[in-house]
């Protein structure tokens, strides 16, 4: 059905159905650090990524989840990634494309964090 939505239908629907027990619109935010399994079947299945579900929410959440799916409806794409700061999303960014003996060429008028990011920490991996 989101074919046909627009981008600002998208924005604010894609992502997230209403909660069916209050009909709720917006996606709850889940303040939680671990999830209950059903067994311990079900974890070894979970931690051995044969199963799609949450294990810890520092690598999955339903609300960073909700905000992946309407990302990545909204540009049309497969799928998306959230990252909690622009520093790690500058290195998943990285990680991909650098190797070490590789370099990067940034401007030193990017903000501070990120000029010490790079002319400092991404030395550890072998960059310059």
């Amino acid at each position: 059905m989101t074919e046909t939505w627009g981008f600002d239908t998208l924005a604010i629907h894609a992502g997230a159905a209403p909660d069916p027990a209050t009909g709720a619109r917006q996606v709850p935010i889940y303040q939680t650090t671990a999830y209950v399994f059903k067994d311990a079947d079900h974890a070894a299945r979970l931690f051995n990524l044969q199963e799609v579900g949450y294990i810890y929410s520092r690598l999955t959440n339903p609300t960073v989840g909700a905000l992946q799916a309407r990302v990545a409806a909204m540009e049309g794409g497969v799928g998306a990634v959230c990252c909690s700061s622009g520093h790690a999303a500058q290195i998943m960014a990285l990680f991909p494309l650098m190797a070490p003996g590789r370099n990067i060429v940034a401007s030193t008028r990017l903000y501070g964090g990120t000029i010490t990011q790079f002319s400092q920490t991404i030395r550890r991996f072998g960059w310059g």
